[in-house]
């Protein structure tokens, strides 16, 4: 016969069980992570993104769970730059050039022919000029985590291949809505049409425009093989894409949540620099398969000539130091 005093331990020890369920209900965090561009395997923000991911569950042991949102869900690049400005938002993947829409210093990643290849973009972001602009970027709102690879930008169009600077003349290109590739496609007389990522597809596919620059795995992960004929290999920017985190949500967090964030940002900066640069190599090969005619800029001393000047114009926005700092470390 069950007593009242074995009535009354076992009523205790039900409301203990939920009150210790419910503190670790509340204490697990969840973070929600979008980007703009699709969800697929060698996308480099999809693989940016799932690396944080996998990364940041592990380093805090389940205590937060990141919740993935591709293909503009959470908005397009800059709405999402502001959420995160705002603690509206927790965490995203974004263009470099979007990201120098609030903090200007970013313009220098994407002054066109500065790098020469990846390693030199490596340095100089995991160096000196790296932590100078993530200081400046905390003083926005957003914490960088990790300034990832996007590869570099070629320019896909319909009308001709793109061998010297006076192919690009004449051609209607979508840049994004940012100074420094207005600037580069006037220098080299395009014609640079400002637009939001989520309007380029149709506008190609209608011939409002003629092309774009873009990096390799997003001409496959978005399906540009489909719209435009001929990719050159122009490598005129190297495309940073910043993972970053808002600094509200990251407050918010306790100190050994915050140090989880930031280890697992470095293990997904490895691993997706490693993959996005495998991707890309073998991306090529599969775009010429899919019928996009593909030629190789061998030399880029004329399109450095034509664009030489934006250095000195864009210096007072970037920061004569920060550019400085950058050059010398390509010389």
């Amino acid at each position: 016969m069950i007593t009242l005093r074995k009535l009354v331990i076992a009523a205790a020890a039900a409301a203990l069980s939920l009150a210790f369920g419910g503190a670790y209900a509340q204490s697990k965090q969840v973070i929600k992570i979008g980007w703009t561009s699709a969800d697929a395997p060698q996308d480099p923000y999809a693989t940016g993104a799932r690396l944080f991911k996998q990364a940041l569950e592990r380093q805090s042991k389940g205590r937060i769970e990141v919740q993935l949102f591709p293909n503009r869900q959470l908005g397009d690049e800059k709405p999402m730059l502001e959420g995160l400005r705002f603690g509206t938002l927790d965490a995203a993947v974004i263009t470099n050039a979007v990201v120098a829409q609030i903090e200007p210093a970013f313009q220098v990643n994407d002054l066109p022919f500065l790098y020469s290849n990846e390693a030199q973009a490596h340095k100089v972001l995991d160096g000196k000029v790296g932590q100078m602009l993530a200081k400046k970027l905390e003083s926005k709102g957003i914490i960088a985590l990790g300034f990832m690879e996007g590869g570099f930008r070629h320019m896909i169009n319909n009308v001709r291949p793109v061998t010297r600077p006076e192919d690009v003349k004449g051609v209607k290109y979508r840049v994004m809505q940012n100074p420094v590739y207005i600037d580069m496609f006037a220098s080299l007389g395009g014609s640079a049409v400002p637009m939001a990522w989520g309007e380029t597809f149709t506008a190609v596919q209608q011939g409002t425009i003629d092309g774009l620059e873009i990096p390799i795995a997003v001409i496959d992960s978005s399906k540009y093989d489909e719209v435009t004929k001929y990719l050159s290999l122009t490598k005129h920017t190297y495309s940073m894409i910043a993972l970053m985190m808002s600094k509200k949500t990251f407050d918010k967090l306790p100190r050994e949540l915050q140090t989880a964030v930031r280890e697992a940002g470095k293990t997904a900066l490895g691993g997706q620099r490693v993959a996005a640069g495998a991707n890309a190599k073998a991306l090529v090969a599969t775009l010429e398969k899919k019928g996009m005619k593909v030629n190789e800029v061998t030399d880029v001393t004329p399109f450095r000539n034509s664009v030489k000047p934006m250095y000195e114009k864009f210096r007072p926005s970037i920061g004569a130091a920060t550019l400085n700092e950058v050059l010398a470390e390509v010389k």
